[in-house]
């Protein structure tokens, strides 16, 4: 079976809506560190798909992050405010997977959830802008 570029960018929008669904249950279930990775991915998947759409390579999170910032926080195409929203899902997300003892509790992880539902929608629109 072949895929096309509108295949990949539906399959990025379709697998950040499952994680953070994901992470809605994760919060439900107070699982907070759990949680705030579930919620990373489902921005970074949006991330890669508006990337992508727009033919701006990068093979790490970190050159994600990096070309995101570039082209799109930089250039104030979008407010500076999700860039520092996706920072932080990003230096917690590592947190969670590699240091010790780090715990997140619900008053942290709890607004978070509307944050993000925000920044994706708006990564969405941007989609289909673009």
């Amino acid at each position: 079976m072949s895929y096309n570029s509108e295949d990949y960018i539906k399959y990025r929008i379709n697998k950040s809506e499952e994680t953070f669904q994901d992470a809605l249950l994760l919060a439900t279930n107070e699982r907070w560190n759990s949680c705030v990775n579930r919620l990373y991915y489902s921005t970074y998947y949006l991330i890669i798909a508006l990337l992508y759409k727009n033919n701006i390579k990068a093979e790490t999170h970190n050159g994600v992050k990096t070309q995101f910032f570039l082209n799109y926080i930089k250039n104030d195409k979008i407010d500076k405010k999700y860039g520092k929203l996706f920072s932080h899902l990003f230096d917690w997300r590592q947190e969670t997977d590699y240091v010790d003892f780090i715990d997140f509790d619900k008053k942290t992880v709890e607004p978070l959830l509307k944050e993000v539902k925000e920044f994706n929608n708006l990564l969405k629109e941007f989609i289909l802008i673009s």
